[in-house]
C-alpha cells in the first residue's frame, strides 16, 4: 500500500513538473509562429533586445546634420575643405586622446604575447608598435629629454602619445577592441582565468578569431553552468560559447572617420535650447552652421557670456604666435610648451576634451583634396577597400602565425555584377574618369597618394587657424610627428538617439475601422 501511494506521489510530483515547465512562455515569431529559445520547437535561440555597452573610455555621441568644412577664409589656399551638408549617424568616441599610459600598457600586453626572449622573430611586431620618439628632435631646438623621457616618465603619464603613424594607431584599435571583448567574456564567466594567464602568440585572443571558432579557450564557471548561464543550444543544453547575436560583445574600436570627428568636435548637440530626454518630445531643429571652435555656444566663439567669465581664459592648447607657445611666467596663457594632460581644458557639447590643440588626431579618410564634392550624403568616408575571411582547400578559415584571422582583397572580378559597388577597391573613386583608372601619380607629380592619411585639429605647436574642426591637412599613414596623435572610436548599434530610446516616431495604435 505505501508503495502504491509512493508511486502516485511521484507520479503527481512529475505531472506538476511537467505542467510547470510547460507553462513557461516562449518569444513568439510573427512570420511562423513558432517559439524562439524552445528546444520543441526547433530550439531557434533569439537573445532578447538589449542596448549596446559603452566601452571603456567612450563618450556617446548623438548624430545628425551638419555643414562639414571650412568655416572662415581658406588662407591657406588649399582649397580642400569646401562647405557642405552631411549627416553622420551615432556613433562613439574617446572622452580624451590616448595618452602614454595607455599606449605603454600596449607595449606591455605585445611584450607578454609576443616574447622577443622567447622567439628573436617576434622583435620585429615590438619594434613595429612603439612610437617614433625621434619625432622631437629639430636641428635648431634642444628637444632631447622629450626623445629619451616624454613616452616613458610618470610624469608624462596623462600626456598624449605622440609619434605615432597611422597604422600603428589602428592597430591600437583593434588590439583595444580585443582586449575590451576578452575582458567581457573573462568577467562575465564565459572563459577561464587560465586562458588569460596561458595565452601564447598562435592562440592570443581576437574577438573575429573567438566568433569563429578559431581561438581555444577554457570556458569558465558560467558558460558550464546549467543554472546561471542564459546561453542554450538548441537542445537546451548550456552553451559554452559566445556568438555576437548574443549582444554581449562590443564592435570593434577603430579610428573615427574624418566626417565623425569634424562633428564630435564641434558638440553642436549643445546648440539645442531643449534636448528633451521624454519619448516622443524633441528638442527644436537647430544648428549654427558656421560656428568657428569646438568650445562656442554662439557664433563669437564665447563659451560662456555670463559677465564675461571665460573672456580671456584660453581654452586649447595652441600658439598663440611667432615664439609664443606659452605666455609670460606668472602668467602662462595655456600652461603648457608642448602637449598638455589630455583631460584638460574644457569639454565641448559632448563632454569630448581637446578637440582643438594640443595634438591633432590621425582619421580614418584617405585625403584626396576634393572629397567633398564627392563623398555621399551619409557618413561620407574615402579609404574603402573591401576584404573577405581567407578559406582553405576544405573551405575553412584560418589564423596566421600571430593568431590574427587570414583576410584576403575582394577582387574586381568578384563585383563587377554588383548594382552597388564594381571593384574591391574604391580609394581611388571619382578620381578621374567614369571607371576610377586614374591613379595619383604619388612622388611624381604630387604628394598625396593611396598610402595619404588625414589628420584633424590643431595642435600644441599650431595657430589658431588650425584649431576650427573643418581644416584638414594629410601625411602619409607610415609617418608620424610630435604633433599629431589619436583618439578611437565605435559604432553605434541601435536607437540613434541612444539607449532606452527608440527608433522612429511612434504613437498609440489606431483600430482599423471595419
Amino acid at each position: 500500500m505505501k508503495v502504491k501511494n509512493l508511486l502516485i506521489l511521484l507520479s503527481c510530483a512529475a505531472l506538476l513538473a511537467s505542467c510547470k515547465s510547460g507553462s513557461k512562455k516562449h518569444a513568439k515569431s510573427e512570420v511562423t509562429g513558432w517559439n524562439y529559445n524552445d528546444k520543441n520547437m526547433g530550439g531557434y535561440q533569439v537573445a532578447k533586445s538589449k542596448e549596446q555597452g559603452n566601452g571603456p573610455g567612450l563618450v556617446f555621441v548623438q548624430g545628425g546634420t551638419f555643414t562639414m568644412g571650412q568655416t572662415e577664409e581658406d588662407v591657406m589656399g588649399d582649397f580642400n575643405n569646401i562647405p557642405r551638408r552631411v549627416t553622420v549617424p551615432s556613433f562613439y568616441i574617446d572622452r580624451t586622446e590616448v595618452a602614454n599610459v595607455h599606449y605603454r600598457e600596449y607595449i606591455y600586453w605585445l611584450n607578454r604575447i609576443f616574447d622577443p626572449t622567447a622567439d628573436p622573430n617576434n622583435q620585429k611586431i615590438i619594434d613595429g608598435a612603439l612610437p617614433d620618439t625621434m619625432v622631437w628632435r629639430s636641428e635648431l631646438s634642444y628637444n632631447e629629454p622629450l626623445v629619451e623621457y616624454y613616452f616613458r616618465h610618470p610624469g608624462f603619464n596623462d600626456y598624449p602619445v605622440v609619434g605615432v603613424s597611422w597604422k600603428q594607431a589602428s592597430d591600437f584599435c583593434l588590439w583595444r577592441g580585443d582586449r575590451v571583448n576578452e575582458g567581457i567574456l573573462f568577467n562575465k564567466g564565459y572563459i577561464a582565468k587560465q586562458s588569460i594567464q596561458g595565452e601564447q602568440q598562435e592562440n592570443n585572443f581576437t574577438t573575429k578569431s573567438y566568433l569563429l571558432g578559431l581561438y581555444q579557450a577554457q570556458p569558465g564557471k558560467t558558460a558550464t553552468s546549467k543554472k546561471n548561464n542564459p546561453l542554450k543550444t538548441a537542445t537546451g543544453a548550456p552553451r559554452t560559447t559566445v556568438s555576437f547575436e548574443d549582444g554581449i560583445l562590443l564592435p570593434a574600436y577603430r579610428l573615427p572617420f574624418e566626417a565623425e570627428w569634424e562633428y564630435a568636435a564641434y558638440g553642436y548637440i549643445s546648440q539645442n535650447p531643449n534636448p528633451s530626454t521624454k519619448e516622443g518630445k524633441r528638442g527644436e531643429e537647430l544648428i549654427t552652421n558656421k560656428q568657428v571652435y569646438p568650445w562656442s555656444q554662439n557664433v563669437n566663439g564665447l563659451r560662456d557670456t555670463r559677465h564675461g567669465s571665460w573672456q580671456g581664459q584660453f581654452l586649447a592648447n595652441f600658439k598663440r604666435g611667432a615664439g609664443d607657445n606659452a605666455g609670460v611666467a606668472g602668467g602662462l596663457n595655456d600652461r603648457a610648451v608642448y602637449t598638455a594632460p589630455v583631460n584638460s581644458f574644457y569639454p565641448n557639447g559632448f563632454g569630448i576634451y581637446n578637440m582643438a590643440g594640443n595634438v591633432s588626431e590621425w582619421v580614418m579618410d584617405v585625403y584626396r583634396p576634393l572629397t567633398g564634392l564627392d563623398q555621399d550624403d551619409v557618413a561620407p568616408f574615402r579609404g574603402n577597400k573591401y576584404q573577405k575571411l581567407y578559406k582553405n582547400q576544405n573551405g575553412e578559415a584560418e589564423i596566421d602565425s600571430i593568431g590574427k584571422v587570414k583576410m584576403v582583397d575582394v577582387t574586381d572580378e568578384e563585383s563587377k555584377n554588383r548594382r552597388n559597388y564594381q571593384r574591391g577597391n574604391v580609394i581611388n573613386y571619382l578620381d578621374g574618369d567614369s571607371l576610377s583608372g586614374v591613379s595619383y601619380g604619388y612622388g611624381q607629380t604630387t604628394l598625396i597618394g593611396d598610402h595619404s592619411r588625414v589628420y584633424k585639429g590643431g595642435s600644441w605647436n599650431d595657430m589658431a587657424y588650425w584649431l576650427s574642426p573643418g581644416t584638414r591637412r594629410f601625411m602619409e599613414e607610415d609617418e608620424a610627428s610630435s604633433t599629431v596623435g589619436f583618439r578611437c572610436a565605435m559604432d553605434r548599434m541601435g536607437s540613434p538617439e541612444g539607449n532606452k530610446r527608440k527608433t522612429g516616431n511612434w504613437w498609440k495604435t489606431r483600430r482599423q475601422k471595419r
